[in-house]
């Protein structure tokens, strides 16, 4: 038997251990797919043009929905809230009560009826004439007249004041929806991202303030093939793993959200050129978190 040299010992020696590293890789990478996680960020503006007089955030701080996060100097929007109130005021007070208006004309009417009456009792007796009888009659037209025609113009007059009142009412809800814009509410519950302004700096409508994600739930955002398509559906569960360091690996339980229906080139973060020019599908897979997954982290899903 031919003995073998030491220039041949080394070369089997390395092949063996090329054979042992690539069964050791094929053993632990069983993953079907992967990818990284991300979260639903909202980037939350300014609805109000002025300072910042409060905004106590800090990057990783918790915040509910509906909590105030922070306030817009108001004070401009307050006083012209005030002068609008006491111009409203004036208006109403200006309104006139119809019935205290035409209360004499109505005690004057009534006193001609009742002369008309003793008027038209004297003339079926022949003691008053004819023309005291029109006379009286004319009188409670002329007066009736005069209530009908004061009655309509304090009318007019109140239902215009009322117009009026109604326009400033409309005004004070423009203002209150500014002074509303000024409190800034956190819209989710979440953690905070990123901060983009500080306490007592200048801020305008639409300018970013900071973003918010909810972290509770992640999502693992990773691409199947085009063969894996026909194994995964929406509401499907499967296995996400992350790598725990240690050749360990952590084990969640994720959810199918979404896939998509068109095919797309395999991201650039994929290493070789190969695979970057593969088509591919994205999916996204709902994990709960634990407090230990984070937003770019590597994730593989086993379906």
């Amino acid at each position: 038997m031919k003995s073998t040299t030491p220039m041949n010992k080394i070369i089997i020696t390395l092949l063996g251990l090329s054979v042992l590293a690539a069964g050791c890789r094929n053993a632990g990478t069983d993953a079907d797919a992967s990818g990284t996680f991300e979260a639903t960020e909202v980037i939350v503006s300014a609805e109000a043009n002025g300072k910042l007089l409060t905004f106590n955030l800090e990057e990783g701080q918790p915040v509910k929905k509906g909590e105030q996060v922070g306030l817009i100097d108001s004070t401009a929007l307050y006083l012209n809230k005030v002068q609008l109130l006491q111009s409203q005021r004036a208006v109403l007070a200006g309104r006139q009560d119809v019935k205290t208006q035409l209360e004499s004309l109505r005690k004057e009417l009534a006193n001609a009826e009742a002369d008309q009456k003793r008027i038209e009792n004297l003339v079926k007796g022949q003691v008053a004439s004819q023309k005291q009888l029109d006379d009286a009659n004319l009188r409670i037209e002329v007066l009736k007249a005069r209530i009908d025609a004061q009655g309509n113009l304090l009318n007019t007059g109140n239902t215009a004041l009322g117009e009026q009142g109604k326009t400033i009412a409309a005004q004070l809800n423009v203002v209150e929806d500014q002074l509303r814009r000024c409190r800034i509410i956190n819209p989710v519950d979440g953690t905070i991202l990123t901060k983009y302004s500080e306490a007592f700096e200048m801020t305008g409508v639409g300018k970013p303030l900071y973003k918010v994600a909810d972290l509770s739930q992640v999502i693992l955002r990773a691409y199947i093939s085009n063969d894996q398509q026909s194994k995964v559906k929406i509401g499907q569960k499967v296995k996400v793993m992350v790598d725990n360091g240690d050749n360990d690996m952590r084990t969640y339980e994720g959810t199918v959200q979404w896939i998509s229906n068109k095919a797309e080139f395999t991201p650039k973060t994929i290493q070789t050129k190969e695979e970057r020019a593969n088509l591919v599908y994205a999916v996204k897979i709902a994990v709960k978190n634990d407090g230990l997954l984070k937003i770019g982290m590597y994730g593989e899903v086993k379906f």
